[in-house]
């Protein structure tokens, strides 16, 4: 993604949770540090938790066409509740092996890595420094080892999910804690955890907030432009996230940004549910082509329906991109590339954008339909049909001038078996690769 498009008189917009409103990035070259929240490693992820992997390395990849210096930071949590409760006493093996599986199978998608992926695990001496400043400040406390974050001095609480100070519901209850809004940053070791660290405060372990307010400023540094996530991720924990990084005076993030949530069945795709589609099994049914297209349907900050149907709908659309590089439509005029910086520089508008490279396909637009389609890592490189499906195509076209249907179903079938479909036009037949 090296080429560079040109410049128009306007400026990258985002929504923003904070401000309730689109904020503009700075001009480039920047640079743009971004954090999104990954996954916290207790098995493999499901379709759902792969759109805050996708979303950024779109972003990323156009932001570094329109002439920005980027760097994604993208974490990977491997300290948490959920892998404790999930593995006793084996927590240490479950979140290497989940962690193997989370680069595994997001490594399908095709779209490359992030610039840093940072664990919990190798922060967490930074994480105790953090945790000593905000004791040392007067926002945090020690209670029978351990330690809490004091939000009764932090007045802005509340602001990222527009909830009153005061009416904030209860976080992590707990008799010793001295205002039920506060919330853990570190938390003694239990019987049942089998990983610990030592502290100021006896052994124990980070809790999930800080570990996301460190990793960030550990490599972005206390101020950037944009922290990402899911729209569940709101409260608590960006909201903590600000907290704590801001009572120390950082600026943190400048645009917050929270995905729409994948929805299965009407419902919200979780773990805890139960009502799950793995990564892996969307990419082995579908293909890794027809589940980015899937995403670039829906706007990033709107709920997507996951359905056999809206994936079915999805690779027909792949299917229509690769067909038109075997059998294109007549050249004619059509928006040029502006339009599609226009999409994706207002609030990086993917379907807006998904229409346009329709606009090109279906107006022999061809070589802006594929550079289009690469700024999402989606490339169709033209094959020749292996000789023998030839043989069968030359067979199939001969039985249908002679109306033996019979053995034209007979032949297509053949050329559906060595992974081909035949698309019948006005002249004769055309080869496209199967989806």
């Amino acid at each position: 993604m090296s080429r560079a498009s040109p410049r128009y008189d306007r400026r990258v917009r985002l929504y923003d949770t904070y401000t309730r409103g689109l904020v503009e990035l700075p001009p480039p070259p920047g640079p743009i540090g971004m954090y999104f929240c990954g996954p916290t490693v207790y098995q493999r992820i499901h379709v759902g938790n792969a759109i805050p992997f996708v979303l950024p390395l779109w972003l990323k990849r156009w932001l570094e066409l329109d002439g920005y210096q980027t760097k994604l930071v993208i974490n990977i949590t491997d300290i948490n509740d959920k892998i404790y409760d999930a593995a006793p006493g084996a927590s240490a093996k479950l979140s290497t092996d989940a962690t193997a599986w989370y680069i595994e199978d997001t490594g399908l998608l095709g779209l490359g890595r992030p610039d840093v992926e940072p664990t919990a695990v190798e922060t967490v001496p930074d994480q105790i420094r953090t945790i000593s400043a905000l004791v040392d400040a007067g926002h945090a406390y020690e209670s029978d080892g351990d330690v809490y974050y004091r939000v009764g001095s932090f007045p802005e609480y509340g602001r990222l999910s527009g909830q009153n100070p005061d009416q904030v519901e209860e976080q992590e209850p707990n008799a010793r804690k001295e205002d039920p809004r506060d919330f853990a940053l570190w938390k003694a070791n239990k019987p049942t955890e089998d990983t610990w660290w030592d502290s100021p405060w006896g052994r124990g372990r980070p809790g999930w907030h800080i570990e996301c307010s460190v990793m960030a400023e550990k490599h972005l540094g206390p101020e950037f432009e944009i922290h990402g996530g899911g729209l569940d991720l709101v409260f608590p924990h960006h909201e903590n996230e600000l907290a704590q990084s801001r009572a120390l005076g950082h600026g943190f993030a400048h645009i917050w940004t929270h995905n729409g949530l994948l929805r299965f069945g009407g419902e919200k795709m979780s773990k805890s549910v139960g009502n799950v589609v793995s990564l892996r099994e969307a990419l082995d049914r579908w293909g890794r082509e027809a589940l980015l297209v899937f995403f670039l349907s829906g706007h990033w900050r709107k709920p997507l329906d996951y359905t056999d149907e809206t994936m079915a709908a999805a690779r027909a659309q792949w299917t229509d991109f690769v067909a038109s590089v075997y059998d294109p439509s007549e050249e004619r005029p059509a928006r040029g590339w502006e339009a599609l910086a226009e999409a994706l520089e207002d609030d990086f508008n993917t379907p807006e954008a998904l229409a346009i490279l329709h606009e090109w396909r279906a107006a022999g637009q061809l070589e802006l339909m594929k550079r289009g389609l690469s700024v999402f890592g989606l490339e169709i490189e033209r094959v020749e049909p292996p000789a023998e499906v030839n043989v069968f195509k030359e067979a199939r076209d001969a039985a249908r001038a002679e109306r033996n249907f019979e053995a034209a179903d007979d032949n297509r079938a053949r050329i559906e078996e060595h992974g081909w479909t035949v698309r019948d036009r006005p002249d004769g037949s055309v080869l496209v690769p199967k989806p």
